[in-house]
């Protein structure tokens, strides 16, 4: 049997090492926060952010975080097969009972079923997916060709964007941050979350940037502005 961890079903694809701000309101999440806040140090304050397939989500007003649209149990088909685990970093309860919490991406897994449980959260049991191999020489030659696909995509989507002020030097960081960055469809996001490596994500990574940057060159040659017609950015 794998592990049992909470989970928490969003609209939004979190990758390692990215940092995923949300603002707790619903009571049983509230209650996940309070647990994860109880727990003990040696204990690792983390939870299961998984996505909810489309059509399932309901965008919460106000900027809360994203929800089921009513209380039924959630099933195992509601959700992407692979998540990444959300690392408690800062919590800050507010009057009322709600938290603003910042969380880290921490590690992925493979949702295997969700499980019954005596909270009142959502748990699942879970496959952890194997770390990826930091040295490994074919992603180390991929890197620059990505992050210059990247550079010439981010200049044509937005010149002064401050993204890449600071370049990762690890060639997995670095897939981890284009992929949460590039406006790509959900998708198109979980395509690279399950990729096996780095590697195999640093290429779908340039395939990406390649189709965009040369769409958006093609959107810039157009007269009409080119927030109209660029791909819509995801509310996650």
């Amino acid at each position: 049997m794998g592990a049992i961890i909470p989970v928490f079903p969003l609209g939004t694809v979190l990758f390692p090492g990215l940092v995923l701000p949300l603002h707790i309101f619903e009571e049983r999440y509230r209650s996940l926060v309070r647990d994860l806040v109880a727990s003990t140090d040696d204990e690792p304050h983390e939870f299961g952010v998984v996505t909810l397939r489309h059509g399932w989500e309901v965008a919460a007003p106000d900027g809360d975080a994203e929800r089921p649209a009513d209380e039924t149990p959630i099933t195992v088909d509601q959700l992407y097969a692979v998540g990444c685990t959300a690392e408690l970093r800062q919590v800050t309860e507010l009057p009322d009972g709600r938290f603003d919490i910042v969380t880290v991406g921490r590690r992925r897994f493979r949702v295997v079923a969700i499980t019954a449980d005596t909270q009142p959260y959502v748990t699942a049991e879970v496959e952890w997916l194997p770390d990826e191999e930091v040295t490994d020489p074919v992603s180390t030659l991929l890197a620059p060709r990505a992050l210059a696909a990247f550079r010439t995509y981010l200049d044509l989507l937005r010149p002064d964007s401050e993204v890449l002020d600071q370049v990762p030097d690890d060639p997995t960081v670095l897939s981890h941050l284009i992929a949460a960055t590039a406006q790509l469809t959900t998708d198109e996001r979980q395509e690279l979350l399950a990729a096996p490596d780095t590697a195999t994500r640093l290429r779908t990574e340039l395939r990406l940037l390649n189709r965009e940057a040369g769409l958006l060159a093609k959107v810039r040659a157009v007269p009409v502005p080119l927030s109209d017609l660029a791909r819509p950015v995801s509310p996650n």
